[in-house]
């Protein structure tokens, strides 16, 4: 099943069983999904003007990696935005946003371990003969579209540094 259905699906189960929290957070999911679909049919509009509607409507559809990519920028906004309430002395909100980051990552696939994450950059540091910090934008393009959507890119990024500097 198409994880937009999927999406959709669950917030009609939300929706029915009255799940307050988890009802707002798929709305506000859906809607920055939409968003994102408007802004490439915006731009397959201006790059393809002989198109017609339905076709735009169709071509603009984001796949299931596309809707990763949302669901992570999702989740990155809620993990910051508990980091500020913590840092304002506003655990009640913190918590609110943890739990709204929780709910979103059931939609994520699952999560590589430090431990896989450390092999596939040490491949990726080996396959681009890196040797210092300078380097690092090469192992992190090389390592990227292998664990895209499957790990906190904080992490991977603290990882490879980690690996890049021993």
């Amino acid at each position: 099943m198409p994880l937009k259905e999927k999406i959709t699906q669950d917030l009609n189960s939300a929706l029915k069983e009255r799940k307050e929290t988890e009802l707002s957070v798929l709305r506000l999911l859906i809607s920055a999904i939409c968003n994102k679909e408007k802004e490439k049919r915006f731009k397959a509009s201006k790059t393809k003007p002989e198109m017609d509607e339905r076709n735009l409507i169709k071509e603009s559809q984001l796949a299931d990696e596309e809707i990763i990519d949302v669901i992570s920028s999702e989740i990155k906004k809620r993990k910051e935005a508990a980091a500020l309430f913590e840092q304002g002395k506003r655990q009640d909100l913190a918590q609110k946003e943890k739990k709204e980051a929780e709910i979103l990552q059931k939609y994520l696939p699952e999560q590589l371990s430090e431990q896989e994450i450390k092999k596939l950059a040490k491949e990726a540091i080996a396959k681009t003969q890196a040797r210092e910090q300078k380097d690092m934008g090469r192992v992190m393009a090389e390592l990227m579209p292998k664990i895209k959507g499957k790990a906190d890119n904080s992490l991977v990024s603290k990882i490879v540094k980690e690996l890049i500097s021993s």
